[in-house]
């Protein structure tokens, strides 16, 4: 179907753009929620209706909407040096001043970056140069990369295919060669009767492990994960897991990389996710918050050993044959020097670690609400888990539709928030305040009691749409 005639944004859009992360025909149908300006938490529509942001964008805008300080700066460097790259020896002040601000606050074992625009390109990139270092080392069987099941770690054909979810793999041929996937380590969903958090997180490292050997150490070079998993539902691990994988990983020459695309740069209420969990990686990749996304920019870091092997073999091919357009771009690297100096001025990852906890409570007073399976969370990121049954936690049949109209009847509400099947994610800007956090649960248990009107006999008597 195509739409034809009208001149509104709504018909304009229909007519013309392919949505990502969307239901194309859904959309012919239904058309857009125009977002118009943003302040703040908040954000308009082009009607003028007011919503509160509960995702922070697409869990990135970290400082908040309409921030003038991040206008300034990139409006400074447009006037500076709107564009350059960073190929064959070129470089400019932003891009160098960036690279050496992320390797002072990041693990110290990290000392060089490599900048893409995205999260996903920066798995990619990830991928590629694991693939090379391995190969300069004289080991051309050691490509297998281990993440897990529920993961996500971008989109493209390689990011795409660690992320461990099936929608992202339908019809897209995904996953390639070498990309394996291990088990998700969601206590309450996936442990034994019985089995407590320590002895599920053995289990945890034991699969991976056996996954290991079977596969041969020898042919698997890393294993990536995010500190949280993010948009694979809000999955906290329980407290040692992350210590036990990273035990296994180094017995086999594994290398570890965490993904802290979403989890970096104060959203768990300290500045990076690692330092929440003990994880020491071998390479580190950001992006969104990096900017609180008001320019596209991610960034990959890793070790001196990483490094110099690569070195050694862009010396041996003559060039390193891999890189973008915008790669370390003059504005987005001048946005994220101001972005992490408006963070840290004003202490916005103490914000997030108080208001995560004010989140969490508030949310976890709707556990007797006869929807809600589950509340989870970690730092300024939180899921609420639907259910047709809390005993057994049964999901709602077809899966995912609940979950769909808790979202779409939110909007109604004046709240914009993230369904994940049918566990529904929060994740404000790292500005929110008390009151706003009230708001936002506020809303939410409306859109809650929507829900449950329409929820009849174990069964949920709507079509996903509000």
């Amino acid at each position: 179907m195509r739409t034809t005639g009208g001149n509104s944004l709504h018909s304009r859009d229909v007519a013309h753009v392919l949505h990502p992360y969307t239901n194309a025909r859904l959309h012919e149908r239904k058309g857009p929620v125009v977002i118009a300006r943003g302040k703040g938490v908040h954000v308009y529509d082009d009607e003028g209706k007011e919503y509160i942001d509960g995702l922070a964008g697409l869990w990135s805008v970290a400082v908040g909407f309409g921030e003038e300080r991040l206008s300034r700066a990139a409006m400074r460097q447009m006037d500076i040096l709107p564009y350059y790259h960073t190929f064959s020896h070129k470089s400019h002040d932003p891009c160098i001043a960036l690279a050496e601000k992320l390797v002072d606050i990041t693990d110290d074992r990290l000392s060089h970056v490599f900048f893409t625009n995205s999260g996903s390109e920066a798995t990619d990139t990830v991928v590629k140069l694991i693939w090379y270092y391995n190969n300069v080392l004289g080991r051309p069987e050691k490509k297998k990369i281990i993440s897990r099941f529920g993961a996500y770690h971008g989109v493209t054909v390689a990011a795409g295919s660690l992320t461990g979810l099936p929608w992202v793999h339908a019809d897209f041929d995904l996953p390639i060669a070498n990309i394996i996937h291990t088990a998700c380590p969601h206590h309450s969903r996936f442990a034994a009767d019985g089995e407590d958090e320590d002895a599920f997180s053995q289990r945890m490292a034991d699969e991976l492990e056996q996954l290991i050997l079977s596969e041969g150490p020898d042919t698997v070079a890393a294993f990536i994960g995010e500190p949280v998993m993010a948009a694979g539902g809000v999955i906290v691990p329980p407290a040692d897991y992350w210590k036990k994988i990273h035990a296994v990983c180094r017995k086999y020459d594994v290398l570890l990389i965490a993904d802290e695309v979403i989890t970096g740069f104060g959203r768990l209420g300290r500045m990076f996710g690692c330092e929440c969990f003990g994880i020491e990686p071998d390479m580190l990749v950001l992006s969104k918050q990096i900017t609180s996304s008001y320019m596209p920019l991610a960034a990959v870091l890793m070790t001196d050993e990483l490094y110099d092997a690569i070195a050694d073999g862009s010396e041996a091919v003559g060039t390193l044959g891999h890189g973008f357009t915008g790669s370390g771009h003059p504005v987005a690297t001048a946005v994220a020097l101001e972005s992490l100096k408006v963070i840290e001025e004003r202490d916005l990852v103490s914000n997030a670690a108080a208001m995560g906890e004010a989140l969490r409570d508030r949310l976890h007073k709707l556990k007797d609400h006869p929807l809600v399976g589950e509340v989870r969370g970690c730092g300024l990121i939180a899921a609420v888990e639907l259910v047709a049954e809390k005993r057994s936690k049964r999901s709602v049949e077809p899966e995912g539709r609940l979950g769909a109209y808790v979202f779409e009847r939110a909007h109604n509400h004046g709240l914009i928030l993230r369904n994940i099947r049918d566990s529904i994610a929060f994740c404000p800007p790292l500005i929110v305040s008390e009151d706003q956090v009230e708001e936002i649960v506020d809303r939410f248990t409306k859109t809650l009691n929507d829900a449950a009107v329409l929820f009849k006999d174990g069964a949920f008597l709507g079509d996903g749409r509000a």
